[in-house]
């Protein structure tokens, strides 16, 4: 989640507010033996690697608790089929623009971009296993040209700074950055389908955080929406700083989804194989569910947040900022 000088994060703010919280615990409780057959085990608490585990090729998703596997699959919302999971071969380039030329529909051709993206992204998901995980890998593919962060929507005004630092680079591929912009615009468009509707602005949609899978090496973006709610004495008694100042997103139950997970496709340690396709998907951390008791932090847990660094190693901040004047003009900053 971006932070700047002049701003308060949602991980700190709501901190400061719930910390009185993070202290309470469950009794335990003695029961005397008894004649009747023993108790089934209690069922052990989901895990970041549980969650990446169930969206990997079966030798992973086999691995997890079936009870564990069950409650956080009824949280997963695909914005794109989870297709079967199988081995391949390295993809023939050739040949999936070839079939991506023979599909359907538009809808088709988006969902074949999720499960096997462009050749440059799939250099990248490998190199991020075949270097062992290392950010470093990731960082050497950006551009060394440093781009300064204009004015977004207002935010200087406001003094508000919504990245981490006050510029940001871009990769040195032009069709990596387009494939960032892409997966924005899809998860935009698909949204409303699970029930998430998010906008592109500064308060809602803006950031990702790309990273690597501690366990596997696997590439993945975990996306925030929802970001500054508005404050309400009410429902959202919050004050989140000079970012917050204006927003129009209302603190509903739309919060509980605003933690959407891309995964790039898993490439093999050992061979040239691909062991697993893309997966673009909403995590649901509506209270209650396994994500919101196990995998969302108690002082957060009103914000229903997730964060990267439980997920894997941070490679950097993704941001998608509306930096135009009179027309709307996006732009990536990695920052």
């Amino acid at each position: 989640m971006p932070m700047g000088p002049s701003s308060l994060s949602l991980r700190f703010t709501i901190f400061l507010s719930l910390s009185f919280a993070a202290s309470s615990s469950s009794p335990f409780f003695f029961k005397l033996p008894s004649p009747s057959p023993s108790p089934s085990p209690s069922i052990p608490g989901a895990t970041p690697s549980d969650l990446l585990s169930l969206l990997g090729p079966p030798s992973q998703s086999s691995s997890v608790n079936p009870s564990v596997a069950g409650e956080l699959k009824s949280c997963f919302k695909f914005l794109v089929p989870f297709t079967p999971i199988y081995t391949r071969r390295s993809p023939d380039f050739k040949f999936l623009s070839s079939r991506r030329s023979l599909l359907k529909s538009q809808r088709d051709e988006e969902n074949e971009l999720i499960w096997w993206p462009p050749e440059p992204v799939l250099e990248l998901a490998r190199l991020a296993v075949d270097s062992g995980g290392d950010p470093g890998s990731i960082h050497r593919a950006l551009d060394p040209t440093v781009l300064p962060v204009p004015d977004v929507e207002g935010s200087k005004e406001n003094k508000c700074e919504l990245t981490r630092t006050p510029y940001g680079r871009r990769f040195i591929s032009q069709e990596l950055n387009s494939y960032l912009e892409y997966l924005f615009k899809l998860i935009i468009e698909r949204g409303p389908a699970v029930g998430l509707k998010v906008s592109l602005n500064r308060y809602d949609l803006f950031h990702g955080h790309l990273f690597i899978a501690t366990d596997t090496g696997r590439l993945g973006i975990l996306f925030h929406a929802r970001e500054y709610p508005a404050y309400d004495k009410e429902v959202f008694p919050f004050n989140m700083g000079y970012c917050q100042k204006g927003s129009n997103v209302t603190y509903d139950d739309s919060m509980n989804l605003r933690n959407i997970l891309w995964l790039a496709p898993l490439p093999s340690n050992c061979t040239q194989d691909w062991m697993a396709p893309g997966v673009l998907l909403v995590l649901d951390a509506y209270p209650g569910g396994i994500i919101y008791r196990d995998l969302i932090p108690e002082y957060v847990n009103f914000a229903r947040t997730i964060y990267e660094d439980d997920l894997g190693n941070v490679v950097a901040d993704l941001n998608y900022l509306n930096i135009g004047d009179s027309q709307p003009d996006y732009q990536i900053f990695i920052c």
